[in-house]
């Protein structure tokens, strides 16, 4: 299967969407293996004429026998996921930044957006572009029915919270800042971004790390750089968010690609 990352061409979906992949059918019909990890980004995919079954963790994707366009949803993705691809497929996959989606739908939870984007006409403007063989239109497709659905919605407290989870502000201090409880502040975090604020932080620091392991040179720095306690702390939340120590990890993942995937 051939994997091609774009970013948003216009510039307002860069705001509320961080990319989008399409994945293609090759001659070679291999098998494909890999794992993914922990993220903050609400995910959306369409793939063609499959099965899909999955469990906390583990994700195979089969032919169908019959035509069909299966929608997945990943709101909360906080373990490593092995995905299995027994042959090759077409696929639309969508990632969108904390709280993009909700700019594109008026669900006030995110257990909600997943029956509200089911029930709108998302599944077939997805068989509309799955089925154009020509990747300028598909891209012209798929961001014309984003533009067309975007209404910005106020949400300042729970932005505000994300811009001080990115600080060395304990929980509590940031409930304290905000006139709010740490219980709201979890509150408002299972509401919007489907995981708790503490659960949420933990993730961005590792995602933060993969980012800036490209210019620092050691674990300390990473640590430190990233709020990290210091580098036992890092290397206990690696292992935990990725099954492998980082040395391991950033030895066999390529995190200047935008998919950071380890192929097994």
């Amino acid at each position: 299967m051939k994997v091609t990352f774009y970013q948003p061409a216009h510039p307002l979906l860069k705001e509320y969407m961080e990319g989008y992949y399409f994945i293609e059918k090759d001659d070679s019909q291999k098998p494909i293996k890999y794992l993914t990890f922990p993220d903050n980004y609400f995910i959306v995919s369409a793939c063609e004429n499959v099965c899909v079954t999955q469990d906390k963790g583990w994700v195979e994707i089969t032919g169908s026998q019959s035509e069909n366009i299966v929608v997945d949803f990943v709101f909360r993705c906080s373990v490593p996921t092995e995905i299995f691809y027994r042959q090759s497929v077409r696929e639309l996959t969508m990632y969108f930044k904390p709280l993009g989606l909700y700019h594109f739908f008026t669900s006030d939870k995110s257990q909600d957006l997943e029956q509200e984007i089911h029930l709108s006409d998302f599944t077939d403007i997805m068989n509309t572009v799955l089925k154009e063989s020509d990747r300028t239109i598909q891209i012209e497709i798929l961001e014309n029915y984003w533009l067309s659905k975007f209404r910005k919605r106020e949400l300042p407290l729970v932005y505000t919270l994300l811009e001080d989870f990115e600080t060395e502000m304990s929980i509590e201090a940031i409930a304290a800042k905000n006139n709010i409880t740490r219980q709201y502040v979890n509150k408002i975090c299972q509401r919007y971004l489907a995981k708790s604020a503490s659960e949420f932080r933990k993730i961005q620091r590792f995602r933060n790390v993969l980012i800036s392991n490209k210019k620092s040179r050691n674990l300390t720095e990473l640590s430190y750089e990233n709020l990290f306690y210091d580098q036992s702390h890092l290397i206990k939340d690696f292992k935990e968010l990725t099954r492998i120590s980082p040395g391991k990890f950033f030895e066999n993942v390529d995190t200047d690609k935008n998919n950071i995937w380890l192929f097994i």
